[in-house]
């Protein structure tokens, strides 16, 4: 499977017209390569609101809606994100408004990115809170929606805000989640995307996290 994610550069929240419309532009293409590609998703950062979150909701609902309008066929994968600053996406209430407010048709081409290292610096407890935050989710969310993971470690602690990702199970999350992540039914159809840090050898690195997640999968919780 592949999944497409979109430029860091765009902002589809942001008040500038000037940056909103150049950002609008930028992903509108990025769906059309998607498109001309036949790759099914691509995962997007709601962006940042610079003034109000609700302002900014608002203008990347509108412009999500326009660029599905005018690209038929991939569908956007909104992703969880750290919270840092003025970034939107942090709260699973934010997303939900967002996708609410972007209407149909173009809702039923939204879906979702939980990035476990931006779940946990954003609060949501994945080490001691497993099971309340995946109700939380299915609640406010729906277990349907999401369609892509990105499996990180983190290096900051919980509720930090920081968004810097570390090795499967070196960080603050450690290993249990993952053991959860790769033994539980309800992610066995959801893709899984390493965002790990490469060092000096990224493909060496990538296979080293994979047979690791691969062995949290065959082994008992608790054990390597």
């Amino acid at each position: 499977m592949v999944v497409a994610h979109d430029s860091y550069l765009i902002n589809l929240a942001s008040p500038s017209r000037q940056l909103r419309a150049r950002s609008l532009a930028s992903f509108v293409a990025e769906l059309q390569r998607c498109r001309a590609l036949g790759i099914r998703y691509v995962v997007s950062h709601p962006g940042n609101y610079m003034d109000s979150p609700a302002r900014g909701i608002a203008r990347n609902a509108r412009a999500y809606a326009e660029a599905l309008e005018r690209v038929p066929g991939p569908t956007i994968l909104l992703e969880t994100t750290a919270g840092a600053g003025t970034a939107l996406g942090a709260r699973f209430e934010e997303l939900a408004e967002l996708r609410d407010r972007i209407g149909p048709p173009g809702r039923g081409r939204i879906g979702f990115c939980a990035d476990t290292c931006h779940l946990f610096v954003a609060g949501y407890d994945l080490r001691d809170r497993w099971s309340e935050v995946w109700e939380q989710w299915d609640r406010v969310l729906g277990r349907r929606a999401l369609r892509c993971l990105h499996l990180n470690d983190a290096v900051a602690p919980l509720d930090s805000h920081r968004d810097r990702h570390a090795l499967i199970g070196e960080g603050s999350l450690g290993p249990e989640p993952f053991r959860r992540i790769m033994r539980s039914p309800r992610f066995a159809h959801t893709i899984g995307i390493l965002e790990t840090p490469k060092g000096g050898e990224p493909v060496k690195t990538d296979r080293r996290m994979l047979r690791r997640l691969r062995a949290y999968g065959r082994t008992r919780p608790g054990r390597e």
